[in-house]
């Protein structure tokens, strides 16, 4: 096991601070975003409330119901669009026609559909099916910025420590571990960040990684506020499409979080699911670092079973959920919005993208209210609606463009 580099002047303070396993790459991809978005020091702006009487939250308006049923071939399908063959006892073998798997099986079967999966398809639909089909365009600079000022937000209560895992078994273990190793962080020291979720929602798999859980002291009924932190290139506060955008992720953490606690977790189907071993013995790493966290495990099984047990120590999250904006030049804080958790919304919102994801219907465009966002897609060129007449994107004041990172 390698541990991140200490002095020894410091080892009483981060003998005290929870440890988080991370994977070498993972390592790698963080110290990259810490270098490449070092930020200079300004005056600090003044924060701001949000006005409580905001337009209400709206969901996208869907553009698009066709089903997605059948495609013809003519040609050798490539490796993108090749999906389940129609067997040869089917009548319309002669057609020449395939049934298509869906995103969710092509793309999400191995790894479970993720929370920013989600909110990047509330987003733009359109966008998401372009990252999935084309590939995913490199990080902007404020991407890069914000990924940093998580790692640093995280660094301030987590030590990292990175080992090196050598199957899906060990990956998964992880995910595990350090939302045992956050949860008994949260329950004795009132605060955790960077927790990693893991969770069966409206019949998907679905994982995410929350940027704040805080307990608060102050109230009779302590029930866990759950918070995320989105960083602006502008000190301008956000447009509503980005506010709503941020708290439907929120709102499926704080769901994810409400039925873990809850419900029993699924392991059966969760092993059957993820073609996973369950009597896997985990790496020699990974074994000590479960015995010094103080719930020794051999197997996936053992780690898995030690979850189960911690999301129902837990309370279930706060309904107001927080969301904090933060200038990337200085880190200073421009606003907070805080919010009620609307499970009806919610659902509606997550059915929506689910009928995407699914394959029920072809992707839908942004109202037209909406379609400044295209001016920051790296699609905009290629995508049809910007082919239409009277499509051409609005011009928005004050506005950051910036769109929801996109999901790997």
């Amino acid at each position: 096991m390698t541990h991140s580099p200490t002095d020894s002047s410091s080892d009483d303070q981060t003998s005290k601070i929870p440890v988080e396993i991370v994977t070498e790459e993972e390592m790698a991809l963080i110290e990259a975003a810490l270098a490449a978005a070092a930020a200079t020091a300004t005056a600090a702006v003044p924060s701001a409330q949000f006005p409580r009487n905001c337009r209400s939250i709206r969901s996208i308006t869907l553009l698009s119901k066709r089903r997605l049923s059948a495609c013809t071939s003519t040609g050798s399908p490539d490796i993108e669009d090749s999906g389940r063959v129609v067997g040869s006892n089917s009548p319309q073998k002669n057609k020449k026609t395939r049934v298509l798997e869906s995103f969710l099986h092509r793309f999400r079967r191995g790894r479970g559909l993720s929370v920013t999966d989600i909110t990047a398809t509330e987003w733009c639909e359109k966008q998401m099916e372009f990252v999935l089909l084309v590939g995913k365009p490199g990080k902007t600079k404020a991407m890069q910025a914000g990924s940093a000022r998580h790692a640093a937000l995280e660094g301030e209560v987590i030590q990292r420590v990175k080992v090196h895992v050598e199957s899906a078994e060990d990956m998964w273990a992880l995910k595990f571990m350090n939302f045992i190793v956050g949860a008994n962080q949260l329950l004795f020291d009132g605060l955790t960040r960077e927790l990693p979720l893991v969770g069966f929602v409206e019949g998907v798999w679905m994982v995410g990684i929350i940027d704040e859980i805080r307990m608060p002291e102050s109230e009779s009924k302590r029930l866990p506020i759950l918070v995320d932190t989105k960083t602006r290139v502008r000190a301008t506060l956000p447009s509503e499409p980005q506010r709503r955008n941020g708290r439907l992720q929120l709102m499926c953490y704080k769901y994810m979080w409400d039925s873990l606690v809850a419900d029993k977790f699924p392991s059966l189907k969760f092993f059957d699911f993820f073609s996973l071993n369950p009597n896997h013995i985990l790496s020699q790493e990974i074994r000590e670092s479960t015995s010094k966290s103080g719930f020794p495990s051999e197997t996936l099984n053992d780690v898995v079973r030690y979850y189960g047990k911690s999301c129902h120590l837990l309370p279930q999250a706060h309904d107001q959920l927080l969301l904090r904006y933060e200038l990337q030049e200085d880190q200073s804080l421009l606003g907070e919005d805080e919010f009620t958790y609307e499970p009806k919304w919610l659902k509606d919102q997550v059915k929506t993208c689910l009928e995407f994801w699914q394959g029920e219907r072809e992707a839908s465009y942004p109202p037209m209210d909406e379609r400044w966002k295209c001016r920051s897609c790296k699609f905009a060129s290629a995508c049809p609606a910007n082919s239409y007449p009277d499509a051409s994107p609005s011009k928005t004041k004050n506005e950051d463009i910036l769109s929801p990172e996109m999901p790997s």
